[in-house]
């Protein structure tokens, strides 16, 4: 059979590549087309659109760049009648993937939608969207079950997929040596992976520098931005490595994270982290207005309290995050709380197995309808 996978960014690049494995050893005979990146070439499918030219992020950036990104959604659709798939996946990426989604669903293809749009936290009536133009969907947070049961809709939760990127995930004996590193401990900077967030958060993470000399700051860079951008962040105490954010979470003491995917990775690894948010102006209170979620961090959201500290725009100062960070890392009781915390939100996320799951129930799926 035949499939077409749409991933707009580096998470669902990842999860996406778990998932093209699992299709194919249910499925031996699998054609796999993608909208995604470099796991998901990897994984075996063929890649007919990077992320790196999908990375749009807040609401104005998104209207500012709207022409480009209908140009996509029009590219994309013709991708679809071309190639003719038995079924789509679509992973995450919300404003372009649902857009997909009801006009997919309208030509008579099987869409499927693997880690849900967060319908939960704005415009929930999306909600209904999904219940109309979806055949599955597959959930990844035990909450949204309960969630959507309120409009009818029963989904699959299938654990959550970071699992399965951790478990494979062995550390580099070398990685010190490899990235010229120091002895010295190390506080990551996870600042993101789009162009826009990196450079509104960086200036911020790496000013923090002065007040914690005993440490090295070694920032988690991103293959799909060059080495060019990321010069001016650098200096004698504050270091580059590039795609290898395991790694570094699996060498930390603490961390700086952009909110996103990475502040629930930081935690499965128990690196104590606060997190960093921070857009335009008119991005920001749009935001206000529409969110319907007391926190934005995941970590947060899933243990339905404050775990760890959110610096969200005018909150997120030097002063700030400097105190935070002195918080996880020399308050040792605020430091074990967070890591105990950290072990219940793990627990409450389900095995291994998320991706493998949710591709044998596609195949499933397909050849039950067939």
């Amino acid at each position: 059979m035949k499939y077409l996978i749409i991933a707009g960014e580096r998470s669902g690049d990842l999860h996406g590549s778990n998932l093209i494995k699992a299709i194919k050893k249910a499925d031996d005979q699998a054609y796999i087309k993608a909208w995604g990146g470099d796991y998901m070439q990897e994984a075996g499918a063929e890649i007919t659109k990077h992320y790196r030219d999908l990375a749009f992020m807040g609401f104005l950036e998104v209207l500012k760049n709207l022409p480009t990104i209908l140009g996509f959604i029009g590219e994309c659709k013709k991708t679809i009648e071309e190639f003719k798939p038995d079924a789509i996946v679509l992973i995450d990426y919300a404003g372009f993937n649902m857009r997909i989604a009801k006009w997919a669903k309208k030509e008579g293809y099987k869409v499927f939608y693997y880690i849900s749009p967060k319908v939960w936290a704005w415009n929930q009536n999306r909600a209904w969207s999904l219940k109309k133009n979806l055949d599955r969907l597959f959930v990844i947070f035990p909450f949204e079950v309960e969630f959507f049961k309120k409009y009818n809709f029963e989904v699959e939760f299938v654990g959550n997929p970071l699992f399965d990127a951790i478990a494979t995930f062995k550390p580099a004996a070398d990685f010190l040596k490899r990235n010229n590193l120091s002895d010295k401990k190390i506080i990551a900077l996870l600042p993101g992976s789009r162009k826009q967030e990196v450079e509104k958060m960086l200036n911020l993470m790496v000013a923090t520098q002065s007040k914690f000399a005993d440490y090295q700051f070694v920032i988690a860079g991103v293959g799909n931005l060059s080495l060019d951008f990321y010069k001016p962040f650098l200096n004698e105490n504050t270091k580059l490595i590039t795609d290898q954010t395991y790694d570094l979470l699996s060498h930390s003491t603490a961390a700086l994270v952009t909110s996103g995917t990475a502040t629930l990775e930081t935690a499965l690894f128990g690196v104590p982290q606060v997190v960093c948010y921070k857009t335009s102006n008119i991005s920001y209170q749009i935001g206000k207005l529409v969110i319907k979620v007391p926190f934005i961090s995941l970590v947060n959201l899933v243990a339905q309290k404050e775990v760890v500290k959110e610096l969200i725009q005018d909150d997120l100062t030097i002063e700030n995050l400097s105190i935070e960070l002195d918080k996880i890392i020399n308050n040792e009781s605020f430091r074990n709380q967070q890591i105990l915390e950290y072990k219940q939100v793990k627990e409450s996320l389900g095995e291994v197995g998320a991706s493998e799951k949710t591709g044998r129930r596609i195949v499933e799926i397909l050849k039950n309808s067939n």
